[in-house]
């Protein structure tokens, strides 16, 4: 698995598509909502909108990947599990440390993950 870069600031760019519309929308915005919790770390809100934001993504993309036989699913659903159990168990204020893995994890994920999709949805 390649290690790429995080972004600085900390924003969605064309070097992320999947390729499909809704996708790279939602990919926006969980950018910006782990951006605003960099922010406001104390903030229990950008936190929870956050975890929101990710789980109705992860879900969405799932319900595609279903629908497209997508052979990785199986193994992208847990990377979505272990990262949604991680996001569970952060509260506020986030740590320097929890929001670099946070965005870490994201970028890699795209990626080095979602991108094993692209074409096949």
């Amino acid at each position: 698995m390649v290690n790429y870069a995080v972004p600085e600031p900390y924003r969605w760019d064309t070097s992320f598509m999947v390729f499909y519309e809704r996708l790279d929308d939602e990919h926006k915005g969980l950018f910006q909502s782990l951006f605003s919790i960099g922010t406001n770390r104390d903030s229990k809100a950008a936190l929870k909108k956050c975890q929101d934001l990710m789980v109705g993504h992860f879900n969405y993309e799932q319900t595609i990947m279903s629908r497209a036989n997508y052979a990785g699913f199986k193994e992208h659903k847990e990377h979505h599990d272990g990262f949604i159990a991680h996001l569970g168990k952060l509260s506020a204020p986030v740590t320097d440390e929890e929001i670099f893995f946070c965005k870490n994890w994201l970028v890699q994920h795209i990626k080095n993950i979602d991108f094993a999709y692209r074409g096949k949805l």
